[in-house]
């Protein structure tokens, strides 16, 4: 019933919120009236906080439209790629006129970056996918709200994810030969797993892995988030966070967590500092300092847009990451799409470069919990491994803001360059058609945009089982489901 009563709330707050927006344009358009009275600047940034504090917040945008490439400003294009029940890659393309940017771009490694699936949306790593733009080709997973996911299309598990990333994986594999995967917060777990089955089975995996603060072995330097998962058992997490979506939406009966409840969860860790954060945004407004108002509206349009997550997919998680360490422990088994568990042995990779990214100060995911993927990824030699902590970087920092652009990024990119072979390079430069890749080999490249593709329809799940087929993803959910 909470989900429900939640619902209600925000049904008789919306007319309050719009009523708070109304007042505020009253009191600060300068043709109005009310703008000419006392204290209309105060009351329009009051009310202007009102609203801000009962809007409902829709997810937001990329919003990534050019981005510079070697100096040479270029044209970004988005597109679904794949879609897929709970998730869309999605793929970033750039376009320029200049001869020498697409020579450069062509040559570029191709990146998979797996945004986390933790109560907030992909755009979180807006920052992060706008620099990776200027020297790579890169792909989102962006993971859908599971309140928006109808029941027919069955449950979402945690091996569901890992399959979904090794789909990913090669899909970009036969596209382009070979790609690099950078993994951030709660994906590092399931993305070291995909590749470690796929090492274990003796597939092609990925040049490199990095990983940035993610909780590859929970125990090491415990924070809040490790220590409730701890202090609570797991049916006290089924009984008290779980519930089922509403009928106005269209995963009405989905069993979630909600992203409402995360989103508190968020706020309570920190609640002097998003108050402060507020009345100082007040004060922005009362003062006419446009720059900082907009930059805390363009933060909280963000941070205030969760989502929900299927409840077999967040209870598995907290039971394998955070109460049983599974991984660590070497006891994880992974279902695959024909339903057959496999042992996760990231002892099995050899031909994956390791790159992990701490921050100093980040209270979500403790120090030494990232880097523990070396001590797990014996097969690596250690000249294609490497660490990296942040000096003065929360948990947030480390992917995005200024640290992020100009402390962690370029030892990315160097890292990814120091892995992506040299041969790939030379070929693409040579004949604008990359030597690795079969699909730059087979289709034909526009004279114009050489570091582009031509298009393809996204690429859709199966039909379930019963419509022309079905899939082996289609019938474990069903299995699942059963």
């Amino acid at each position: 019933m909470l989900y429900q009563f939640y619902e209600m709330q925000r049904a008789m707050v919306e007319p309050f919120a719009d009523f708070a927006q109304a007042a505020s344009k009253f009191y600060n358009n300068p043709h109005s009236a009310f703008s000419q009275l006392p204290l209309a600047q105060r009351m329009a940034a009051g009310f202007n906080l009102v609203y801000r504090l009962g809007k409902d917040y829709e997810k937001p945008e990329f919003d990534l439209h050019g981005v510079e490439v070697g100096g040479v400003d270029v044209t970004i294009r988005e597109r679904v790629e794949v879609d897929k029940p709970f998730c869309e890659l999605r793929r970033f393309k750039r376009f320029s006129d200049d001869p020498d940017t697409l020579e450069a771009m062509l040559s570029q490694p191709v990146v998979l970056i797996v945004a986390p699936l933790s109560g907030h949306y992909a755009t979180l790593l807006r920052d992060t996918v706008q620099s990776m733009l200027s020297g790579h080709k890169v792909y989102i997973t962006d993971w859908k709200n599971a309140r928006t996911v109808p029941l027919s299309e069955g449950e979402f598990h945690l091996d569901d994810y890992v399959n979904y990333v090794q789909e990913f994986i090669r899909y970009l594999q036969g596209r382009y030969g070979q790609c690099h995967v950078v993994s951030v917060c709660q994906p590092t777990v399931p993305v070291l797993a995909a590749v470690s089955l796929m090492a274990s089975r003796g597939e092609k995996t990925p040049l490199s892995m990095t990983m940035m603060g993610g909780p590859i072995d929970a125990r090491r330097s415990p924070t809040a988030v490790n220590n409730l998962a701890e202090t609570r058992s797991f049916e006290w997490f089924e009984t008290n966070v779980i519930y089922e979506v509403p009928n106005n939406y269209p995963g009405a009966g989905r069993r979630v967590y909600p992203g409402f409840l995360q989103y508190s969860g968020f706020v309570a860790m920190n609640p002097d500092r998003h108050a402060k954060s507020h009345y100082d945004y007040f004060k922005d407004l009362i003062k006419g300092d446009d720059a900082s108002a907009e930059h805390h509206r363009k933060f909280y349009d963000e941070y205030n847009a969760v989502l929900d997550m299927d409840a077999d997919y967040y209870l598995e998680t907290i039971a394998t990451v955070f109460q049983e360490y599974k991984l660590v422990h070497g006891t994880w088994e992974v279902k695959n799409e024909q339903g057959q568990p496999e042992l996760v042995r990231p002892q099995d990779i050899k031909g994956t470069a390791l790159l992990t990214v701490e921050g100093e100060l980040d209270d979500i995911s403790g120090s030494g919990q990232t880097r523990a993927a070396h001590d797990l990824c014996t097969g690596i030699d250690a000249d294609a491994r490497k660490h990296i902590e942040v000096q003065g970087a929360g948990h947030y920092g480390i992917f995005s803001g200024s640290r992020w652009r100009k402390n962690v990024y370029p030892q990315v990119r160097d890292f990814i360059l120091a892995h992506q072979p040299a041969s790939a390079t030379a070929a693409s430069a040579a004949g604008h058609v990359s030597s690795t890749s079969d699909d730059e080999l087979e289709r034909p490249v526009h004279p114009d945009h050489p570091d582009e593709l031509p298009e393809a329809p996204a690429a859709k799940t199966a039909p379930k089982n019963g419509q022309n087929g079905g899939s082996a993803k289609t019938s474990h959910h069903t299995r699942r489901k059963a």
